[in-house]
């Protein structure tokens, strides 16, 4: 059972991705932003709380998307692919904690990076098809990428460290990216038996 992490700056393809491999290596794609999106559109206590900030761009509390992923985590046995988690340090502690109380392990975290140009680029025209509110202006994309800067990229150096971590480049289409992806799940797979 693959357990991986895609990770990367807002714009960078992570939801396209994830749910390609997903698709293909017959993966749970958990996407903490699609979970919160669902939340706020049902209306429901949790939504309401956490609209305003995704609407900012500012992340949404550790405690919140932590709970939100042990549920996830509890209510499969298949393999997962996680997709906007983990954004902290914390987040990404509290993720081997989690995956260690469901008896998972984790694979790979596969970093992919694109230019800040190609991704604000990429984010806009997201913005077209998708009609994200955190798609919507040029201050909360910006906002976004700070973000990103200062609170998710730490989390870089803590997959170094317990070299998991594997980066690649998501510049180019789609397909390019996609078949850099697949060469690494597949040679996770060929491995890990």
């Amino acid at each position: 059972m693959e357990n991986l992490v895609i990770f990367g700056a807002p714009g960078v393809g992570k939801g396209t991705h994830a749910g390609i491999l997903a698709e293909k290596y017959n993966l749970l794609h958990l996407s903490t932003g699609d979970m919160l999106r669902a939340e706020i559109q049902s209306g429901s206590p949790l939504g309401e709380r956490v609209r305003a900030k995704m609407e900012k761009g500012d992340l949404v509390g550790d405690d919140v998307v932590i709970a939100l992923v042990d549920k996830a985590l509890a209510s499969t046995n298949s393999g997962v692919i996680l997709d906007g988690f983990p954004r902290t340090v914390q987040q990404a502690q509290a993720l081997d904690f989690l995956f260690k109380n469901h008896g998972r392990r984790m694979n790979c975290v596969i970093s992919i990076d694109a230019p800040r140009d190609e991704l604000v680029r990429r984010i806009h025209e997201r913005a077209l098809i998708s009609g994200r509110a955190d798609d919507a202006n040029d201050d909360t994309i910006r906002h976004r990428l700070e973000e990103y800067e200062q609170k998710t990229k730490p989390v870089i150096d803590f997959y170094k460290v317990s070299g998991l971590l594997v980066s690649i480049d998501g510049s180019g289409e789609i397909n390019q990216t996609s078949m850099r992806l697949c060469q690494i799940v597949d040679y996770l797979i060929k491995h890990s038996k």
